[in-house]
This record gives C-alpha cells, structure tokens and sequence, in this order.
C-alpha cells in the first residue's frame, strides 16, 4: 500500500507519528479508525502527487483547509492534481482537509494540528467569523502564512485572497436574470448554502443591488439552505415556491442544483431563468441538457496557483510578488461549453 514511500514521509504528510505510520502498515492493533483513515489518505495523496511533480528544487507541504460542498471539493482537488505540476522547480506537497461542515471548534482544532506539525502555508475556505479571525491570528504566530480561497475573511492576518469578486459576480447575475426576464413585476429565488461565508454574503448584495438599481421591479426572496440533504433542502424549496407564486427565476449561489429543480417539477413550476454559479460535474450536466441557462465560473487552476505563488513569495522564493486580482467572471451557457 505504500509503495516506495519512506515512512517518515507518510508520517509527515499524514500529521501523525512515525510508529502509527508502521503500525498501521503492519496490520498492528492500537490505531483509531479515523488515525488509519488519515494515513491511507496521506498515501494516496502521496502517489496522485507524485506523478506531476519533480525530483529536484525545494519541497513546499501546504494544507488545505476548506468547508465546502462535495462537488466543489471534487473540482478544487482536481484543480490542485492539475496545477501543481505547472509550479516546477518548486515541489508543492498539499494536505487536505476538506468537509462540508466545519465548526470554530474544529477549524481551531485543525488549525492547532496544523501548528504543531509545521507546514509552510494554509489555503483556507472557511465563514468569516471571529473564531476564524483568530486561527488565522495563531497561524500568523506560528509564521505560517494564510491565503484565503473563494471566500475571504477580510480584517485578519491571511496574506492575500485568491478567487472571484463575488460582488461582481452577483451583479452579472442580476443583470442576466434582469435582461431575460420579461419587463414586469416578478420575485426571484436567491439560494444559499451559509450566510457565514462573506462569498456569498457578497453575491447576495450585489445582486440586491443591481435589482434595486436597473430592476426594481424584480423582488429577491432568500432561503438559506444550512447543510441539509438533498431531500430535505427540496422540501424547504416547496415550501418556498408554494408561499411565493410568483417566483420566476433562481439564482442558486449555494449549489444544491438538483434539488432545486425537483422541487420546481415538483410544484409543477417552471424557472423562466436559472443561474448557477462554478462549472462543476453536476452543473455541466444540467447546462447539456439545458437545465438551467448560465453558470458564473471562474478558474479554480488560477486560484491554486495564485494562493501557491503568494506562499512561495512569503518565503522568499520568489523575488517579485504577483499582483493577486480577483479571477475573471466567466460566463458559460449551455452553447458554449467545449
């Protein structure tokens, strides 16, 4: 199972100790089921980033730290297997943590593990929340440095940001829904995962704004989804549909895509308009077969690199740092993808 990896080198990527590592090698009793998980991921994080990085220039381990839905943790992986060979000759080893749901206390706990491995950076998604601001704080402390992704915590200690101007990016959806909506009073669905992440908090005022501005017309009407299943965020969608009969349009911010349409089958409703935002898996394959009409993308590949690029900066292997600016917004349509 472990190749031709040196012990030592699991135990680092795993965070645990060299004996846990050969014990768990070994089949030997006295390892935590979770312990055993983290060294089986450690390894085949080893082996998927073994085959795009080289053999010579300085090693860098960088964790990430990121609560987001699956399917957006599947593409940032991608993104991370996919970008990390382009860093050469600097060798990026990347740790993952990534679940759905994080709590302060976990994402302290986290944080703290992380302190007391050592890493040479954190790429971290996580609310913009006082508890945060404060791991942030400890891992400024501990000298290793913090770039936030996707969504930031602004007032802390990270170094920078990398990902869209979600401002914007709810700005263009208002402006695409405002344009192909039909010139009369109507109410559109605004779904979000967390009002914790200042990412979609920012998406949610900016589509506020240009409604307010360029189509007062169209009315906002939240739900903020949590972290339930599926079935249970199709429900509380029904509901929503059911109070509000003249819903036209959805702009989902939080994803959850699937649902959202059952619960329009469901109520026998029909979304004259549906934006989505970040062209994963499950929102290609609503695009082919014209599900829902647009989807607000931006390049997960340029974020990793960006985050990579300002920690290897931070140490000092860069000379100059690179402007970090926010990705653009792309707009992929069910005609326009490859």
């Amino acid at each position: 199972m472990a190749g031709h990896f040196l012990v030592k080198d699991i135990a680092l990527q795993a965070g645990v100790g060299t004996a846990t590592v050969d014990r768990v090698l070994n089949a030997r009793g006295g390892v935590h089921e979770r312990t055993r998980r983290r060294v089986e991921q450690a390894i085949h994080e080893l082996q998927s980033q073994e085959s795009v990085i080289g053999l010579a220039g300085r090693t860098f381990l960088v964790d990430a730290i990121i609560e987001a839905p699956q399917h957006f943790c599947v593409a940032l992986k991608r993104a991370i297997a996919d970008e990390i060979s382009a860093l050469l000759p600097a060798i990026f080893r990347v740790r993952q943590t990534m679940e759905a749901d994080i709590s302060d206390a976990a994402l302290l706990r986290i944080v703290r593990r992380v302190i007391r491995r050592g890493s040479h950076g954190v790429i971290l998604m996580a609310s913009a929340s006082s508890s945060t601001r404060a791991a942030i704080s400890e891992l400024k402390a501990a000298r290793i440095p913090v770039v936030t992704l996707s969504t930031d915590v602004l007032q802390s200690d990270r170094i920078a940001y990398c990902g869209m101007d979600n401002w914007r990016a709810g700005q263009t959806a208002g402006y695409l829904i405002g344009q192909w909506l039909p010139k009369k009073s109507a109410k559109v669905l605004v779904s979000l995962r967390n009002a914790r992440f200042r990412g979609e908090g920012e998406r949610e005022l900016g589509f506020r704004a240009i409604l307010l501005t360029k189509f007062p017309y169209l009315q906002p009407v939240e739900l903020y989804e949590g972290s339930g299943a599926a079935a249970s965020f199709s429900r509380k969608v029904i509901d929503v549909l059911e109070r509000h009969r003249d819903i036209r349009a959805v702009y989902s911010i939080g994803g959850n895509n699937r649902a959202i349409l059952s619960a329009l089958a469901t109520t026998q409703r029909i979304a004259q308009v549906f934006i989505a935002h970040d062209l994963d898996d499950e929102n290609r394959a609503l695009l082919r077969n014209w599900k829902i009409n647009a989807v607000l993308n931006h390049d997960l590949r340029r974020d990793v690199r960006s985050a990579c690029r300002a920690i290897l900066h931070h140490h000092g292997a860069l000379k100059e740092a690179d402007a970090v600016t926010p990705n653009p917004i792309q707009i992929i349509t069910p005609t326009s993808l490859d």
